[in-house]
């Protein structure tokens, strides 16, 4: 089972906190996306002992394109590669994309599963980080959603500077207000050469407080087990049969192609990548070139892959694994690296897998990074 990720790198402006690969200008929209079709033609072979069970339209913002121009890329996927016989297809959406006459034609689309960009449901955090919507139209297109599709994660950001703890928390009760089954929640990070980071270096708005941070996070967790979502991974919540299956198969390192300027790729040894430029992605595939570059990945870049994926998720760190795959010399490392962890209260040993405690879940890439292997000879 393998999933397809096909990255549109088009919104419809820039979020102060954002930096994916995008661009605002729509003029080049045709020429790429007949670039991400014949890139999935020239693909297909790398799929050719496998199924596809999960198609994911990231970006950007894929929602600007028309339902027509997302079914025609679908086409091409079911016309070149084995596609199971329901396969979770997603699309992210940004509200103020989601008209009802939008909503209704997606429902009859093969797209099956909506990721809504809500961010918050406040004015003044909207504004802060540049969203296209506004907190009127985050409701009303959840409000709208919620009648077509029953299969709806939205994204929520915390540790937003200004943000008290209780108007975090009613970000959480509006959102749960919808009846949806699946949050996907992340801190608020500040990226080099990004506008958010230009503003705090000038004094325009406050630095972000890691305090504030890990309060937001726990209270979020809280509300989460409260309310019967499962926290499966650091950043996600869902309901049992509600988790998302393309993220779920990227941390369990399940084989994927990204399709699309700057999408990534992975087959359990090699990464891949795409260049991040929409004139010479287009111009590459044109002469039937693909635009990527390739590493092949060393036994310790796998091994530090897998700590840092496992300790975010439900499923942690299975040590017969480490044991088995990666030889004594890791297991023993990563047992001594995980003593100090373990006294702290931070991961624990269950059933011979090494997972974060409830306490260590804020910390997961932080204990993740201590526990990698470094300079060692392959």
């Amino acid at each position: 089972m393998s999933g397809i990720y096909i990255h549109i790198p088009f919104c419809k402006q820039a979020c102060h906190y954002c930096d994916f690969h995008f661009s605002t200008s729509m003029g080049k929209k045709d020429a790429i996306l007949t670039a991400i079709k014949r890139e999935l033609v020239l693909r297909k072979g790398e799929f050719k002992n496998d199924v596809v069970a999960t198609i994911y339209f990231g970006g950007g913002t894929p929602s600007v394109l028309t339902t027509e121009e997302i079914q025609g890329i679908i086409a091409t996927v079911y016309t070149h590669y084995d596609v199971v016989d329901h396969p979770e297809v997603t699309l992210e959406a940004n509200p103020d994309d989601l008209s009802e006459d939008k909503i209704l034609a997606l429902s009859k689309s093969p797209i099956n599963r909506l990721s809504i960009g809500i961010q918050s449901f406040f004015e003044e955090d909207l504004k802060m980080m540049n969203r296209a919507h506004n907190a009127q139209e985050a409701k009303k297109s959840l409000a709208l959603a919620t009648q077509y599709f029953s299969n709806i994660s939205i994204d929520l950001i915390y540790g937003v500077p200004e943000m008290s703890n209780q108007r975090w928390e009613e970000n959480i009760a509006t959102a749960l207000s919808f009846s949806i089954p699946h949050i996907s929640s992340y801190a608020l990070t500040v990226e080099p050469k990004t506008a958010l980071a230009n503003f705090i270096k000038k004094g325009l708005i406050k630095p972000l407080d890691d305090e504030i941070a890990s309060t937001h996070f726990n209270s979020l967790l809280q509300k989460m087990e409260e309310n019967g979502f499962d926290a499966y991974e650091t950043s996600n919540f869902g309901k049992p049969g509600f988790y998302s299956e393309n993220n779920t198969a990227y941390w369990l390192g399940k084989k994927y192609i990204g399709v699309g300027p700057s999408a990534h790729s992975y087959d359990g040894i090699r990464r891949g990548w795409n260049i991040n430029n929409n004139a010479k992605y287009i111009n590459a595939l044109a002469i039937d070139q693909l635009p990527m570059e390739v590493e092949v990945l060393s036994k310790t870049d796998r091994y530090n892959e897998y700590i840092m994926t496992g300790l975010r998720t439900i499923w942690g760190v299975s040590l017969t694994r480490i044991q088995s795959e990666f030889g004594l010399e890791y297991y023993n490392y990563l047992l001594k690296q995980a003593e100090k962890h373990i006294e702290q209260g931070v991961l624990v040993v269950e059933n011979d897998t090494l997972v974060t405690t409830k306490k260590g879940k804020f910390l997961a890439d932080g204990i993740a990074s201590d526990l990698f292997m470094i300079n060692l000879s392959e």
